[in-house]
């Protein structure tokens, strides 16, 4: 069962001059952990953007779990749902992002507090209880009172996962989140959403230009090049057999074993 489809997502700036997104289809699957990669240039940040109603499509659609945020309409743009639907959608995704965008003023707990409370309108007593048992889980039950600037980044990181994981998410996207970590703090924070995929349940999409965490954590890959999807399917086949050009640029040809990095691109 899809938890994201994007079909035929199209996306251009100024004015239609330049496209960036040129007829973008995927599918991600319950309970996977998937990959979006692809050389600078390529839309995969756009595309991240669409898919989290950052940025409006141009045509196309986009739907969570049956639920649809946008569809082509009858003059060949995109039209979307009314605000209530699409609070609700919103409600089925959490973000994580590469420079965690954390509130500077707000503690640990209230940061990961905040949105079920502001956007959701939960109980603020419910909410603590299961934010402090977020935070315990990643390692920070005793950092519910300190600031971001008190923690590392590593720290900040998982306070940005847990921030996410707040709001009961049926699908967790994170862009280049591991990027600005260090080697050794990358490995702990790839542990933990591998932990967060397969004992919460919860569907992972992977922005990323690190190839070795797609060979990591990833079940599958969409490789983007041109602003359309060249290349998707399992990591294990797609790195050892690329079948486009643009796949076989990205991909070590011993089979991926060789990992790159794609910020060189």
């Amino acid at each position: 069962m899809s938890v994201l489809e994007l079909n035929h997502v199209k996306k251009s700036f100024n004015n239609g001059k330049l496209q960036v997104l040129q007829d973008i289809s995927l599918s991600v699957e319950k309970g996977e952990v998937v990959a979006i990669i692809g050389p600078s240039g390529s839309g995969k940040s756009t595309l991240l953007r669409c898919a989290t109603l950052l940025e409006r499509i141009d045509s196309g659609e986009v739907c969570f779990d049956g639920h649809y945020a946008a569809r082509t309409g009858d003059d060949g743009t995109a039209v979307y749902a009314d605000k209530a639907e699409l609070k609700q959608i919103r409600n089925y995704f959490g973000l994580v992002f590469q420079q965690f965008n954390l509130f500077p003023h707000y503690s640990v707990l209230k940061n990961v507090m905040d949105a079920p409370i502001c956007v959701q309108k939960r109980d603020r007593a419910e909410v603590e209880a299961s934010a402090r048992r977020t935070l315990e889980k990643m390692g920070l039950g005793d950092k519910a009172d300190a600031y971001p600037c008190q923690l590392s980044g590593g720290q900040q990181q998982r306070v940005a996962i847990a921030r996410a994981l707040a709001t009961n998410p049926k699908v967790l996207l994170c862009d280049e989140a591991t990027s600005a970590l260090d080697p050794k703090t990358t490995r702990q924070i790839l542990e933990l959403i591998q932990d967060i995929n397969r004992k919460l349940g919860i569907t992972v999409v992977v922005i990323t230009h690190q190839m070795s965490v797609v060979e990591e954590i990833c079940d599958s890959v969409a490789i983007l090049d041109g602003g359309v999807v060249v290349e998707q399917g399992e990591v294990r086949e797609i790195f050892a057999n690329p079948k486009t050009a643009a796949a076989r640029r990205l991909v070590a040809p011993n089979g991926g074993s060789a990992a790159r990095d794609l910020s060189s691109f």
